[in-house]
């Protein structure tokens, strides 16, 4: 009769997966917040697969881990695995929902810039389900289930990446702010609003258009844009506009702008397809929309 000798074991995926994003973001603890788990369950897992593989893949030193020769030899051929794997898994999901498009994109521009838009979408596209998903960070489209990415980018050459419209940045207040403000905003820096992902926006503003180096805001500072815009639209004091996400505001006279002085800053508002979505010319006609306005 036949033996049939036992196949060896295969590695462990999870701990494939484990050593891959340790090593591509050179962090175990930034590794395990992408894969939403403690950094010693990484620690665990990637000491599996060294015991299973039978040769060390990291250096343990004083200052941290470092990849060894080994290591390093192995990190492309797996980010390629996983982003096959990555793809072929939202081909699957967009495949089975062709009428499901899952979008990943800022707060400030879900709630500003996207949300105003879903109900005209809704009418040229009866059928369709956007999912909309706010994040601060732009997503791996080629390992993370999202049809379509939505962010400013620097970069907008590429086939993967189609322009929107660009970013602009000016100071806005609402109308009754304008008429107590004073002209002089170095004057009241505490009525300068600050939102702390764009920190920067109000050096950058004063550098380009007055010539002014050293700024520095003292006014609240809010973890969302929109909160901090809402509270300029009810008088609290001034912030940087970024023109994609205040226009509505603007057109409705709910924001002014107090001085005739814009500034690009080098951003565009994009949008990124992923390899692996299910329908991409509904996609296509989706951005079309977008990027016309409704």
């Amino acid at each position: 009769m036949p033996v049939l000798p036992p196949r060896p074991k295969s590695a462990p995926l999870n701990a494939l997966r484990a050593f891959e994003s340790a090593a591509r973001l050179q962090s175990f603890a930034a590794a395990s917040d992408e894969l939403c788990v403690t950094p010693g369950a990484i620690t665990q897992q990637i000491k599996s697969l060294e015991s299973w593989a039978g040769a060390k893949l990291f250096d343990r030193k004083a200052q941290g881990v470092v990849l060894t020769e080994l290591g390093h030899g192995i990190l492309a051929e797996l980010g390629k695995a996983f982003d096959l794997i990555g793809s072929a898994s939202t081909t699957l999901r967009s495949s089975a929902n062709p009428h499901i498009v899952r979008i990943a994109t800022l707060p400030g521009i879900a709630q500003l810039w996207l949300s105003p838009q879903l109900p005209g979408i809704r009418k040229i596209f009866p059928k369709l389900k956007l999912y909309v998903t706010a994040m601060e960070t732009v997503p791996n489209l080629d390992r993370e289930p999202y049809d379509l990415a939505i962010f400013f980018s620097k970069t907008i050459d590429g086939d993967d990446l189609t322009y929107l419209e660009k970013d602009t940045l000016f100071p806005v207040c609402s109308p009754g702010f304008l008429e107590i403000m004073d002209g002089d905003l170095l004057k009241q820096t505490d009525k300068l609003l600050t939102d702390a992902t764009w920190e920067t926006d109000w050096q950058i503003w004063f550098e380009g258009t007055q010539n002014v180096k050293a700024v520095t805001p003292s006014g609240p500072v809010y973890s969302l844009y929109s909160l901090a815009l809402e509270e300029v639209r009810q008088g609290a004091g001034l912030m940087i506009g970024h023109l994609p996400l205040v226009r509505k505001y603007l057109q409705d006279g709910s924001l002014v702008e107090p001085f005739n002085s814009r500034i690009e800053t080098g951003y565009s508002l994009t949008a990124r397809i992923s390899k692996g979505c299910g329908n991409p010319d509904q996609i296509c006609a989706l951005i079309s929309i977008l990027r016309t306005g409704i």
